[in-house]
């Protein structure tokens, strides 16, 4: 029986201190990783992700990086043991880590995209706050709605906007300080269960970070995108993507759209499905980078059943699949 792997890497707000620091205390591989992600940036990747607080990793431009670093990190450590993607899928910012396990980045590109897309955006977070009198935009998961409610009622709000696609259970919407504290009442008066605020530093995947799409369009105007060698999945349109140009053009309207998760489920749960079915593939789907978010998210799917999501973010977790 043939074993096939699809990693799935989690975005902003899956961040925390300390993150990876077991998995580079047993495996030398992970420590040559964030040594190279150092030189490329010029930054002490080591010290953003074991010393920094909460509050300094939840700004955009650190948190982007390093998440992103971590993800890699486990990636390369995975491929030391011959464990690799046949498809890889991220979360918002855990596409990036995808696109270089897929080919359609080199690793230095991927490190320099991220860092550069992170600056951008923190950027224009500020700018966005310093137009509410310093207090900032975000993002809010809204629990207990449909998504089709949530749509609606950010329609009835200025400066909100379904975001994340999370589950049929979960919808992140993304806005001003002003906009979400009214959506929060509305959602509230809709009977939500929650209304959690995330740990990020401003309104992605939604209109108002046009601004930061403009710019990072000519960041990346000069940087090579391929073809992709295995299969990708994409958040902009919830399904597989292989064309390096058409990759290139989602990055960009990735900050200004929602994150289509639900679909992408869909899409890697009917794939898996089937081919195990046929008793030749053995599929196995993991969760490389810090938390458990995209494990949960899967739990809701209706092929949690008999599909299961493994997190693989501590030493112990890449032991117990490498024994």
């Amino acid at each position: 029986m043939v074993k096939k792997y699809a990693f799935l890497f989690p975005g902003q707000g899956a961040q925390f201190p300390g993150m990876i620091r077991d998995i580079c205390d047993n495996y030398s591989v992970a420590n040559e990783c964030l040594d190279e992600i150092s030189d490329i940036t010029n930054l002490d990747i080591k010290k953003i992700l074991w010393e920094s607080d909460s509050q300094q990793l939840s700004r955009t431009d650190c948190s982007q990086l390093a998440i992103t670093a971590a993800s890699l990190t486990i990636a390369k450590t995975l491929k030391s043991f011959e464990i690799e993607p046949d498809l890889c899928g991220g979360f918002s910012l855990g596409e990036f880590p995808a696109l270089y396990l897929s080919g359609v980045l080199s690793f230095k590109d991927t490190i320099l995209v991220v860092k550069r897309r992170g600056e951008i955006m923190q950027q224009v977070c500020q700018n966005i706050a310093n137009k509410s009198q310093g207090v900032p935009p975000g993002m809010a998961a809204v629990v207990g709605l449909p998504p089709e409610k949530v749509i609606e009622l950010c329609a009835s709000c200025n400066d909100v906007y379904a975001a994340n696609m999370n589950s049929q259970k979960q919808t992140v919407v993304s806005g001003t300080a002003a906009g979400l504290a009214e959506m929060e009442t509305l959602c509230k008066d809709a009977g939500a269960r929650r209304f959690v605020p995330l740990a990020v530093a401003g309104p992605f995947h939604s209109p108002l970070m046009k601004e930061a799409a403009i710019q990072f369009e000519k960041e990346i105007e000069p940087i090579q995108f391929n073809d992709t060698k295995i299969l990708l999945l994409s958040n902009v349109t919830g399904g597989l993507v292989t064309n390096g140009n058409v990759i290139k053009k989602n990055v960009v309207s990735h900050l200004t759209k929602p994150v289509l998760w639900t679909k992408e489920e869909d899409v890697l749960g009917d794939l898996i499905q089937k081919e195990n079915e046929s008793n030749l593939v053995e599929w196995k789907i993991f969760e490389v980078g810090p938390g458990k978010v995209l494990s949960g998210l899967w739990r809701d799917t209706e092929f949690n059943n008999t599909i299961q999501v493994q997190p693989i973010n501590t030493a112990e977790n890449i032991e117990s699949i490498v024994k």
